[in-house]
């Protein structure tokens, strides 16, 4: 029988974004960015300790200060390796099984952390790695990542090219021959991640998130997936503020070195 692992969820958050710069703590529905994130992820039931990891730059101490504030743990670590920074945040809260999620995901669904935790935690460690990223199903702005602390060292180790130490976890899933991997698909068979977003990286980004907070989190603050597209039914104007963004991510500009993503996965900036 397996052992019963000690996760630890991290959100990676800085103030140093360059398409919308701060946009962490912006404010939304009487708080922040990363306050009403935070309190999604928290409400999730198997993320176990969750934690911050930020940078060593000197902007990135208003975090520090705004995680202090809200009770949470803040780790701070290398600028711009997110592979670096994950893994001494792991071994700082002394992880066995490390959740990676991003702090541009302010609408993520609580309950699709915990369905992807759980198929990595009820798997009497069949797996080295489980995401719900390839392929993705669930609209954008979802995105949940989580592996053992041996993957996570390993790809460490041997991680070399740029945007595998950037985004932190390239390394695991580009090689599916090494690592034991899993993907969490939506259950009721669709496919909505090229055509909604969730997520925050512009302008029009936080337009709609700002419109879909400010709507659903008074009735009820663990609204989910499915109220927001149902939300987005009704109010086509606000599903259309972020269309010019739909399917953009980082993928496209490493399309050629990838080779578990697929060109129909992503399009570049202002492409129609």
């Amino acid at each position: 029988m397996t052992a019963k692992r000690r996760m630890v969820t991290i959100v990676q958050a800085r103030m140093g974004s360059t398409r919308l710069p701060g946009k962490v703590l912006k404010p939304l529905a009487g708080s922040t960015v990363l306050a009403r994130m935070l309190e999604r992820v928290l409400s999730a039931r198997l993320v176990g300790v969750v934690a911050v990891a930020t940078t060593t730059e000197t902007e990135d101490e208003r975090i520090v200060a705004a995680c202090e504030d809200l009770g949470v743990l803040c780790f701070r670590g290398h600028p711009t390796d997110l592979l670096d920074r994950h893994l001494r945040a792991a071994e700082a809260f002394g992880a066995d099984a490390v959740v990676k999620i991003p702090s541009d995901c302010p609408l993520i669904d609580p309950a699709v952390i915990d369905a992807v935790l759980r198929e990595f935690m009820d798997s009497a460690g069949a797996y080295d790695y489980v995401s719900n990223l390839h392929p993705a199903t669930y609209p954008d702005g979802n995105d949940v990542e989580v592996m053992g602390i041996d993957a996570l060292e390993t790809a460490w180790r041997e991680a070399e090219r740029p945007f595998e130490r950037e985004h932190t976890t390239p390394f695991l899933w580009e090689n599916p021959e090494r690592f034991r991997i899993g993907n969490v698909e939506w259950e009721n068979g669709f496919d909505l991640s090229m055509s909604h977003r969730f997520t925050l990286d512009y302008q029009e980004d936080y337009e709609l998130v700002s419109r879909v907070f400010d709507a659903l989190y008074p009735g009820d603050p663990r609204f989910g997936v499915r109220d927001i597209i149902s939300f987005l039914i009704q109010y086509p104007e606000i599903y259309e503020l972020n269309a010019r963004h739909r399917g953009v991510n980082w993928y496209w500009r490493h399309l050629n070195e990838l080779r578990t993503v697929s060109a129909l996965e992503t399009r570049q900036p202002g492409a129609a």
